[in-house]
């Protein structure tokens, strides 16, 4: 405690619930990033619980102090546990959303009715019963209905309990500029710009709006939808070809609204006495950058904000629990593709042999998606950063039979033997740990 950075993520499998303490003169600066879960709930309580016991005490009778909370974005693996059960005594003192959760923000006004399009679309899809392909069950998740308890306690109920303004965080900001003062640190916000619609739409959105505009009014001059049977004023043969139309736009609008979503997560870059901490919730890279284009977050930083990326960070919280699309890598491709300039400015790889002193952790569990967490993507990490851990002998050390313990072990089974960046589902099964923690000493 107070002479070193600490940065703690829970096991909630997948999903991301992280803690950091950074010291702050006589007294430590607490953050929530996130806390969310596709799987058991309990977790994110679990979680909680055991935040709320390392607070330190708040301005009220058996109330412990956040100084600042942050939801990355409004996915439910990053925001389902952010109950108000949960978070009743605990006062939080300053509260970061991204600015593409703000309803009223004007340069995102467009990803916002493409998201509340696809919400109601994929709820029709969902009501419907029609045997989803594994692709659309798991962006039909990403439209949980949970999901706007949740964002209504962080935007409303959060802020008035505790009697401050909810931030929506853009890009080219600091700490400072959201009244943040901190002794020691400062943390830069990277991400999102605040033309969300420019950067992460593009123009090309406008063609994808009047798509949408013509759908809907297919629906409404058919009074018919998913879930309704009994066509009006339409043939039996046109119905089904409407239907199938509804499922194959819902795939691709769900897929399109996710992306911009992850890619307006907020990104902070946290500096501490000579240490840089890059925490990136789920932004992707889409190969390379182009002006008024859809683009990746990790490609609109490298271009927009690459003073802040052209060197190497000390951590890095791995993006999207390993997911292949959210590490700025592409093993196809040589050095001088713009997404593997990326990754090689904030984690190169040591030069002659010697050690990293880099860290990382991923929040991860591997059960039903194959490219969650990349199996070679956590190998390639593990050769540029510190906190490794070969998992075969581990797991061999133990007497652990993977195969008995973790599904879908067959994507891992050929880089098992690898070092990879410490991961909460493998240490929580080798240590029984409810977290993954790595802690950091000043520089300078």
């Amino acid at each position: 405690m107070g002479n070193k950075l600490l940065v703690r993520s829970y096991n909630v499998e997948l999903g991301d619930c992280i803690y950091v303490r950074i010291p702050n003169g006589s007294d430590d600066f607490h953050i929530l990033i996130d806390c969310g879960t596709k799987g058991k709930k309990i977790l994110l309580e679990t979680a909680v619980k055991h935040l709320f016991d390392i607070l330190p005490a708040g301005d009220l009778p058996g109330k412990k102090r956040l100084d600042l909370l942050v939801a990355t974005h409004r996915h439910e693996d990053h925001i389902k546990g952010f109950d108000p059960e949960y978070f009743k005594d605990i006062q939080v003192k300053n509260i970061w959303l991204s600015a593409l959760m703000d309803p009223n923000h004007p340069q995102a006004q467009k990803s916002l009715r493409l998201e509340q399009f696809t919400a109601g679309l994929v709820q029709e899809v969902v009501e419907s019963e029609t045997n989803l392909s594994p692709e659309m069950e798991i962006l039909a998740s990403l439209f949980n209905i949970d999901n706007v308890g949740a964002e209504n306690f962080l935007r409303e109920d959060l802020p008035r309990l505790n009697n401050i303004q909810t931030q929506y965080v853009v890009a080219g900001k600091t700490s400072t500029d959201y009244g943040v003062n901190l002794a020691e640190a400062t943390i830069k916000i990277l991400g999102p710009e605040k033309d969300i619609d420019g950067y992460y739409l593009g123009r090309d959105i406008d063609d994808t709006l009047n798509s949408i505009e013509s759908f809907e009014n297919d629906l409404a001059n058919n009074n018919t939808g998913l879930a309704n049977d009994t066509p009006h004023n339409i043939s039996q043969q046109d119905f089904r070809m409407l239907k199938s139309r509804m499922l194959s736009d819902a795939f691709f609008f769900a897929e399109v609204s996710s992306k911009v979503t992850n890619n307006s997560s907020v990104v902070l870059l946290i500096e501490w006495k000579g240490n840089r901490l890059l925490f990136v919730g789920d932004t992707e890279w889409h190969g390379e950058y182009h002006k008024n284009k859809r683009n990746g977050g990790w490609n609109v930083m490298w271009n927009v904000r690459k003073k802040d990326l052209n060197s190497p960070v000390d951590f890095l919280k791995i993006g999207h629990h390993g997911s292949y699309n959210a590490t700025p890598w592409d093993g196809d491709k040589g050095d001088n593709y713009e997404v593997n300039q990326i990754l090689n400015a904030i984690l190169p790889i040591p030069p002659n042999g010697e050690k990293s002193k880099a860290k990382a952790i991923v929040s991860t569990e591997r059960s039903t998606y194959k490219t969650i967490p990349k199996a070679d993507l956590l190998v390639e990490l593990g050769h540029r950063v510190d906190n490794t851990r070969n998992y075969a002998d581990a797991f061999a050390a133990k007497g652990i039979n993977p195969e008995e313990r973790v599904q879908k072990i067959a994507y891992e089974r050929d880089f098992l033997d690898k070092n990879q960046p410490y991961r909460t589902d493998f240490e929580g099964i080798l240590n029984g740990k409810d977290y993954v923690e790595v802690e950091f000493e000043a520089k300078n």
